[in-house]
């Protein structure tokens, strides 16, 4: 995963400018994908995986891209709140934005319709092993 940082100016000018296939602000920070970077993958003929979050997803779903969309959910809020923890790098208050935020996300994200498959990341191999099952479907070239 690559990050180019720019000035929140710059940002906005390239937001402003369409530069984005999507863009989402968390924290104060935001965040995008740009379009010339995905097409850069596409011309090489990869499949390009976005990690986004629901904003970015809904921003994705405005657009004519056609994407697959898969949602990675923790087995329960208990234990995406003892993964954070575990980090040790989150405040009491940073960390219960990202549990109020994964309460809204977890609601979108298992909702009917709203993705093509939902991982449940119970046990990190066994996710993968779906993923890759997801893929190859998607993509019998993968096989």
């Amino acid at each position: 995963m690559a990050y180019n940082f720019v000035s929140q100016q710059q940002m906005k000018e390239a937001i402003a400018n369409g530069e984005f296939i999507e863009h989402a602000t968390f924290a104060g920070n935001t965040y995008g994908t740009s379009t010339i970077a995905v097409q850069r993958v596409r011309d090489r003929g990869l499949i390009c995986i976005l990690d986004i979050d629901i904003q970015g997803v809904k921003s994705i779903k405005e657009t004519n891209i056609s994407c697959n969309y898969i949602f990675v959910q923790p087995p329960s809020m208990e234990i995406l709140k003892q993964r954070l923890q575990g980090r040790g790098t989150e405040t009491e208050d940073s960390l219960q934005k990202r549990l109020s935020r994964a309460t809204e996300d977890l609601e979108y994200g298992t909702s009917e319709g709203n993705f093509d498959i939902v991982i449940t990341n119970n046990d990190i191999e066994l996710a993968f092993a779906e993923f890759l099952a997801f893929l190859k479907e998607r993509y019998p070239c993968l096989s």
